[in-house]
Formats: structure tokens, C-alpha cells, sequence
């Protein structure tokens, strides 16, 4: 292994953990007028149809405050209770409760740690509204331990574009190649994505759910955790 490349969200930062109970919790305190299990319901369902649509999906996360506004906006009108004001209200609530909650899986620090004391070239590479990501990385102070950080909203491509990957590589000056690997949880961003420019990609799957039946992207290698991917870069150095 001569570098390792690495996702953010649900990889490096319990991204999804606590996202319903934060909506939930925005819904009582910003429409607590309405009744609460139907507007949770339909927030369940907007949430799924705003981001089921890939278009939509590659358009809106590069800002999710707008993202999560129109999301609020649906569901209050499959609510039938159409109002802009409160669904802004609602997204912005909803982004402050996210922040407070959002924290690094309990591995991530001392696993980042070990990796760079090795001396093995580290990139970031993270999809998404530049604005959400910066705060994420330096909340977290992970700036440190990287030497490329590759943003969506930055570099004006994300992933699976071969772009965003060669990219990184270049931050860190190495060549593409199996001896590289990008490790995250996206099975079509960040390891099919990485196969096609040649890199080994590793999925992590934490919650050991397996491969989906209906997955056509087969990984070089999957693991629960990041300390499994620090123990191979043991077992190969020198």
C-alpha cells in the first residue's frame, strides 16, 4: 500500500447516526402545531423521493441547506400544510441539531494517528456542499493527518468522476494503481469509482449488513472497520 485515499461520511464521521431523531426533534420544536407522527411520515417519504433521483441527488448535496429545505417544503405538502416559511425554519433547525450530534466514530482519531505515523500518504475525498464538508473536517480536526483534501464543492466534481480521484493523487504526487486504495461506504462512488481508474477499492461496511443482493459493484476487499485497513498497512510494511 503506497497510499490510501479515504471517504468522510458514514466512513470517517457518523454522518447518517441520528439524522431521524434530529428530524423528529426539529418537527416538535419548529411545527409542533402539527401532528407529529404524519409530518415524521412524510418527511420519511420525502426524504426518499428527493434523494432517489440520481440527477437530483448529484445537483442538490452540494448545498444542503437548499437540500433540506426542499425536502421540508414536500413533506409539508403531502402534509397539506403547504407553508415556505416554516419549511425553512424546519431545514435550518434540522441543520443545527445535525451539527451538534455529528461526531467521528470512536476508531477514527487513533486509526488516522497510526497511518500517518507510518509515513503513507493520506487524501480525503468527500462529495458535497463545500460548506457542510470544511466544517465537518475542521470541527473534527482532521486538516492535520491529510496531505489532499478533494471536495465536491470545490473541485466542482464528485465521485465516482475519475477526475476527483486523480485528483487526490496528484495532491499526494503518486501514480494510480492497485498498491492504492480508497476505502468508503458508497459501493458506486467510492469503490466502483476507484476500480475504473485503477485503484483498489475497499467498501466498509460498520453495520456487517453484506453486500446488497441486487449489487453489481464487487469490491477488492470489504471491512467493518478502519482498524482492519491500519492492521493490512502493518502486515505489508516494511
Amino acid at each position: 500500500m503506497k497510499a490510501l485515499l479515504l471517504d468522510l461520511d458514514d466512513t470517517l464521521l457518523d454522518y447518517s447516526g441520528g439524522a431521524e431523531r434530529c428530524w423528529a426533534e426539529a418537527c416538535a420544536a419548529v411545527a409542533g402545531a402539527l401532528e407529529q407522527p404524519r409530518l415524521v411520515g412524510a418527511l420519511v417519504a420525502s426524504r426518499r423521493w428527493f434523494w432517489d433521483d440520481p440527477v437530483r441527488h448529484r445537483r442538490e448535496r452540494t448545498n444542503m441547506l437548499r437540500a433540506w429545505t426542499q425536502i421540508a417544503a414536500d413533506a409539508l405538502a403531502r402534509y397539506g400544510a403547504p407553508a415556505p416559511e416554516l419549511a425553512a425554519a424546519l431545514a435550518a433547525d434540522f441543520a443545527a441539531r445535525r451539527r451538534a450530534v455529528m461526531d467521528l466514530f470512536p476508531e477514527t482519531l487513533a486509526c488516522l494517528g497510526e497511518l500517518r505515523a507510518r509515513g503513507l500518504p493520506l487524501a480525503l475525498v468527500t462529495n458535497g456542499d463545500a460548506t457542510e464538508q470544511r466544517w465537518k473536517i475542521e470541527h473534527c480536526a482532521l486538516a492535520p493527518f491529510f496531505g489532499a483534501i478533494v471536495i465536491e464543492g470545490e473541485v466542482g466534481a464528485g465521485k465516482p468522476d475519475a477526475v476527483v480521484f486523480e485528483t487526490a493523487l496528484k495532491g499526494l504526487g503518486v501514480e494510480p494503481g492497485p498498491d492504492v486504495w480508497m476505502v468508503g461506504d458508497h459501493l458506486e462512488f467510492d469503490v466502483a469509482g476507484a476500480q475504473r481508474v485503477g485503484l483498489r477499492g475497499v467498501w466498509i461496511d460498520r453495520g456487517g449488513s453484506g453486500l446488497p443482493r441486487e449489487a453489481t459493484v464487487r469490491p477488492d476487499r470489504i471491512v467493518r472497520a478502519l482498524a482492519e485497513v491500519v492492521a493490512e498497512c502493518a502486515r505489508v510494511s516494511p
